[in-house]
This record gives C-alpha cells, structure tokens and sequence, in this order.
C-alpha cells in the first residue's frame, strides 16, 4: 500500500474515481496482504425487470439510501448492507465506496484457490470488489473495459502479482455474475 499521497491515491482512494462513501465496510484482518480482483455485475432493477441503466440506485443500495418502495424488487433486498469498492457504469463513469485499506462488504461466503494452489475462504478479507453495471450474460460496454484497464493499471502500482476473477468462480451455485457476456480474454489482453 502507499505510504505517501501520489498522482493516483491518496489512503486507498483512487483519485480519478467519484468518491461516494459507503457504511457497508470493515477492517481487513492484520497483515492481510491483497491479492485478488473480484469482478461482479449488477443491474436495479434486475435483468426480468425494465432495464434503467445510469438510474443511481446502485450507489444509493451501496450508502443504504434506496427508496425501497421506488420498485417492487427493491423490497426484496430491504435488509441487504452492501458495497463493491468501485462500481464502473455503462457510460465508464467510475465510482468508489470504500477505500482499498477496507474491507468493502461485495463477495459474501467465498473460496478462491489462488495461483499457488492454496484456498482461501472469505475472499472480502483479501480482495478489491469491482461492479460492472449489467447483467449477467450480457455483454459489457468498450467505455467499461476501458475504465476496468484503467482501473488494473492504477491497482498494479499499488497491489503487485494481483489475480481476477470473477464472482461466478468464487461463489458458484451461488452467484452467476459476471457472466458468460463478460469477455475474460479481452481483460486479459488489455491488462496485459
């Protein structure tokens, strides 16, 4: 982690993301060493209901502002206390909630064998949450990817030998997100 304010971080805040504070974090465990990306899609209103991409509902579900009675899914996630570190929309407008210091509240009950083979539960304690807005199975936009190769590039001066993954590969039967739309070969070439 950065001991000093740079051109891109300053406390785990990445300076060129719009900062909107969230309460859904906690201290990551002592000496906890980050080691993973995890990829995550979301769309409120979900994929069954009418899309209304760019609505401000999922930085309102992340600081605990929803109107709940403003959709009728939106009362079946009343009690739900959540937040990526960072949210990139379709537009690639790119958002953070929670310093990378933190430990932001977005892969729930968790696995992840790393590349080391050794598994580890609890995938929050360890990683950075990063919500592409979509749904699971759609493809993402070019101005996502973008800002996602932005992103990595920012992470990498600050978290080396990172691993990505999806939320899909450390929850499966559980979660499907981000998705068969999301292309893990185009963000491999464009982190390099």
């Amino acid at each position: 982690m950065e001991n000093t304010p740079s051109a891109l971080w300053y406390q785990g805040w990445y300076r060129f993301a719009r900062r909107l504070d969230s309460p859904n974090f906690g201290p990551r465990p002592v000496d906890t060493n980050i080691e993973l990306v995890v990829i995550h899609s979301i769309s409120l209103p979900p994929a069954n209901c009418e899309q209304d991409y760019g609505g401000g509902y999922i930085q309102q579900l992340f600081t605990n502002t929803l109107d709940w009675h403003a959709h009728p899914y939106f009362e079946t996630i009343k009690d739900q206390k959540v937040s990526s570190h960072f949210l990139i929309e379709r537009t690639g407008a790119l958002w953070q909630f929670v310093s990378t210091y933190d430990r932001a509240w977005h892969a729930g009950q968790s696995q992840y064998c790393n590349k080391a083979g050794i598994t580890k539960n609890n995938c929050n304690d360890f990683s950075i949450g990063i919500e592409l807005e979509g749904v699971p199975g759609e493809t993402f936009t070019d101005a996502q990817y973008e800002s996602l190769a932005s992103l990595n590039a920012a992470l990498s001066h600050i978290y080396l030998g990172l691993e990505w993954t999806g939320h899909e590969h450390i929850a499966p039967g559980r979660k499907d997100d981000p998705g068969s739309g999301f292309d893990w070969t185009r963000l491999r070439r464009e982190i390099g």
